[in-house]
C-alpha cells in the first residue's frame, strides 16, 4: 500500500476521461472493507479509502510490478534464488502473485486472501485462474500460517486493509508461525508502510523470533519498508555475492535487484532504535544506517 499520487496518474494519462474519473474519485462514497477500483485510461488501481492505493495494475503491463515496494518484496530472490513453494498473505490486485508466475513457472503458489470482495476482482486485475501450481485461498492469513501443514520457502506478507496492517498478521505469534512453516533457509517478507506507528514494535518482534536473521529495507520509491527474515542462524553474503545474484536474473532488469541488493545489505541487523520517526510534515519513519 503507499499514498495515491493522484496528479501523476493524470499527468500520465493525459486524457479528459481519465481526469474526470480522478476528479470524481475522492468524492465518491467508500465503505469500510469494501474495495473500490479506478479505472483511467492507462491504468487500473485497487483501494479501500482516499488516502492510499492498495495496488496499481498497468493497462499496457499487465503483469508489471508498477509500485515500488512490490520490486523491493522480489528481493527474497537474493536468499531464496530456487524456491518451489511460495505463500503469499494478501491478494489485493494480485501484482506479486502475477509477476511470480509468470517468471517462476516451476513454483507452487498459494494466495491467501480473507476478502471474498477482493477475490471477486481477479478477473479485472488479470489475475490467473487456479490451476496446477496456482490457487487462491479465501482464509485468514494468519490461521492458514498456523495450520497449513506444507512447509514455505518464501512468505510474503502484504496484509494492509481500511484500517492498515492485520493485527494478526503483526504480532509475535503470527511471525513464530511463519518461522515455524518456513524450509530451512526460508525466507518471510512482510511489507510495512513508513507511517506505521507501531514499525519499531513490529522490528522488535521479528528480532525476537529470528534473531540477527533480519534485515529493514527502505524501498526507494515508495513510502515503505520490507522487512526480511531468514530461516537460520547465518548472516547475509557480502554485497558482492548478493550483486553477483542480483545480475543472474537477465529476465529481472526492471526489478532493479542490485539496487535492492546493496540497501537489502546496509539493513541488516537494524536495532529498532535506529528508525527515527519524524512528524514534519507527513508523520513518517525514516531510517538511520
Amino acid at each position: 500500500m503507499r499514498v495515491f499520487d493522484y496528479q501523476g496518474i493524470s499527468r500520465m494519462d493525459g486524457d479528459q476521461t481519465s481526469s474526470d474519473a480522478l476528479l470524481e474519485f475522492p468524492s465518491t462514497p467508500l465503505s469500510d472493507r469494501r474495495p473500490f477500483v479506478l479505472e483511467t485510461q492507462h491504468a487500473i488501481s485497487l483501494h479501500f479509502d482516499h488516502l492510499a492505493t492498495q495496488s496499481c495494475m498497468s493497462l499496457r503491463a499487465p503483469d508489471r510490478l508498477t509500485l515500488g515496494y512490490t520490486r523491493t518484496m522480489m528481493g527474497f530472490l537474493l536468499l531464496k534464488p530456487d524456491p518451489q513453494r511460495i505463500c503469499m498473505i494478501g491478494l489485493g490486485g494480485g501484482s506479486l502473485a502475477k509477476y511470480c508466475y509468470r517468471h517462476l513457472p516451476a513454483v507452487d503458489i498459494t494466495v491467501v486472501e480473507i476478502n471474498p470482495e477482493v477475490i471477486a476482482l481477479r478477473d479485472v486485475f488479470r489475475i490467473p485462474a487456479d490451476d496446477a501450481r496456482f490457487k487462491v485461498v479465501c482464509d485468514d492469513g494468519a490461521d492458514y500460517v498456523r495450520n497449513e501443514g506444507v512447509a514455505k520457502d518464501v512468505i510474503l506478507v502484504d496484509a494492509y486493509m481500511a484500517g492498515g496492517i492485520s493485527s494478526q498478521c503483526a504480532d509475535i505469534e503470527f511471525f513464530s508461525a511463519c518461522r515455524e512453516r518456513l524450509a530451512d533457509t526460508g525466507v518471510l517478507v512482510i511489507n510495512f508502510t513508513d507511517d506505521e506507528p507501531a514499525l519499531a514494535i513490529y522490528v522488535d518482534l521479528v528480532k525476537a523470533v529470528f534473531g540477527s536473521s533480519y534485515a529493514v529495507v527502505r524501498c526507494a520509491d515508495d513510502s515503505n519498508f520490507v522487512v526480511f527474515a531468514w530461516n537460520s542462524r547465518y548472516r547475509l553474503p557480502s554485497v558482492r555475492v548478493l550483486l553477483d545474484r542480483a545480475i543472474s536474473y537477465a529476465w529481472a532488469d526492471d526489478l532493479r535487484l542490485s539496487s535492492i541488493a546493496r540497501r537489502l545489505k546496509g539493513g541488516e541487523d537494524v536495532d529498532s532504535g535506529q528508525l527515527i520517526w519524524q512528524t514534519h510534515g507527513h508523520a513518517h519513519w525514516e531510517l538511520d544506517v
